[in-house]
């Protein structure tokens, strides 16, 4: 059923259904631990086992790489009008992503004294995209387009293979479009693990990007440390803000978009100022969902997912989101510029009517690995600096050092370090 919320509600009561989701599942951690534990001792034995065990692919280690033949071969199966989308969502993804690229800088605070930072690509990016139900090809664009803008040196796919150890024919393209430099059938956990400790077939890469399940999103976590990783993603999720001028069919339209991925725990959620708006915006839900290819994973979502909520004001509203930290934020508001300011967290915030969440997966520009479950508090999502080392640069010039000398030699004191304030003072006497 559709959980409906009128503005008699106290804001406690709004929120508490709302807080309820995370962006991992703990349940799940113990078998994900096992299959990670007998990838690091086991190598390309456990993923032979694992490749046929869950994506039922009897594969060899010469064929977990992706080889030329097959990667000339998808592009000759994908459309013309497939390409060109491909290209143009690698085209503006990565000028959205080299706005941002850091530059190495340095300034002189005082005479004597330079300081800044320098910026390093990664050499050895692993990306994950999910096959399962849905084959990601924008994801390919959406993290591999981003390392190759950063001029990472490798950037390592890993995609679970089909049953006849096959990867889909456009996934393959737009990896190849993007700038990947291998391709390797590993999926879920198995691949993640790959990743983190590599195998004989497969080096470890330094850092992983990039969404899953929420078996891969355990696996992410618990590799941490083995490797960086960008951030904690799970089920999607889509908060709309509407008033009364908003198109019904419009709202639902936006959240169905999101309820279709597959896993079943997605959420939709409606926050209106307008009490007409929630029937019509329900309503609209049912109809259009009996349209779509995928309603077994829609009606799931529409069961347990969908939260239609009556606010006060938009200033209610706002501060619900920003509690929510949703994935995407849409404002269907007449004025979004100006309650945009006023949301604290949320993955992307998409402005207006004509501004639908699917420009963000695919085409628009800005990464859609975003953090999910609330995890929007404290992540960012997939942006081109996470592609990078930074690196603190410091330069002194004897006199400079001299006048800092005491400051060094109290602080020495006070922790108790004597050799650190020795490697100041020492270098009093020196010519």
């Amino acid at each position: 059923m559709l959980l409906v919320y009128r503005d008699d509600c106290s804001f406690a009561e709004k929120i508490k259904p709302l807080q309820s989701r995370t962006a991992f599942s703990s349940d799940i951690d113990q078998a994900v631990r096992q299959i990670l534990e007998e990838v690091r001792q086991q190598g390309d034995r456990a993923l032979l086992r694992f490749a046929e065990k869950f994506d039922q692919a009897k594969l060899t280690p010469q064929q977990f790489l992706v080889g030329a033949e097959e990667f000339a071969a998808a592009a000759a199966q994908v459309d013309e009008e497939s390409k060109a989308a491909i290209k143009l969502a690698i085209a503006q993804v990565q000028d959205f992503a080299l706005q941002k690229r850091p530059q190495n800088w340095s300034y002189s605070p005082r005479p004597g004294v330079t300081l800044g930072e320098q910026f390093s690509p990664l050499q050895r990016v692993g990306c994950y995209i999910p096959g399962g139900t849905a084959p990601l090809i924008s994801t390919v664009i959406h993290t591999v387009g981003i390392a190759a803008a950063a001029g990472v040196e490798e950037t390592v796919v890993v995609t679970p293979p089909g049953k006849d150890g096959s990867v889909n024919a456009a996934l393959l393209y737009a990896c190849e479009q993007a700038g990947a430099s291998q391709v390797y059938r590993l999926g879920g956990v198995y691949g993640i693990a790959a990743l983190a400790y590599g195998s004989e077939s497969v080096a470890k890469v330094e850092k992983i990007v990039g969404p899953g399940n929420a078996y891969v999103t355990a696996a992410k976590r618990l590799v941490y440390g083995e490797v960086a990783l960008d951030l904690v993603a799970g089920p999607s999720e889509i908060m709309i803000i509407a008033d009364a001028g908003a198109n019904a069919a419009f709202i639902a339209a936006d959240m169905l978009s999101q309820a279709e991925h597959g896993s079943g725990h997605e959420q939709a959620v409606l926050l209106s100022t307008s009490a007409d708006l929630l029937p019509q915006v329900e309503a609209e839900l049912y109809r259009q969902s009996q349209q779509l290819s995928r309603s077994a994973c829609v009606d799931q979502v529409l069961q347990n997912g969908v939260f239609l909520i009556e606010v006060n004001d938009l200033d209610e509203a706002a501060s619900l989101a920003s509690q929510y930290a949703p994935e995407h934020l849409e404002l269907m508001v007449a004025e979004p510029e100006k309650l945009a300011p006023k949301i604290k967290a949320a993955g992307a915030i998409f402005m207006g009517h004509w501004c639908p969440e699917p420009l963000g997966d695919f085409i628009a520009g800005p990464s859609h690995v975003l953090p999910t479950g609330g995890s929007g508090r404290f992540f960012n999502g997939l942006s081109i600096e996470m592609f990078f080392r930074r690196s603190s640069l410091l330069h002194y010039e004897k006199e400079a050092l001299l006048k800092e000398i005491p400051a060094i030699l109290k602080f020495a004191e006070n922790e108790g370090l004597d050799a650190h304030g020795n490697s100041a003072a020492i270098r009093k006497t020196a010519q």
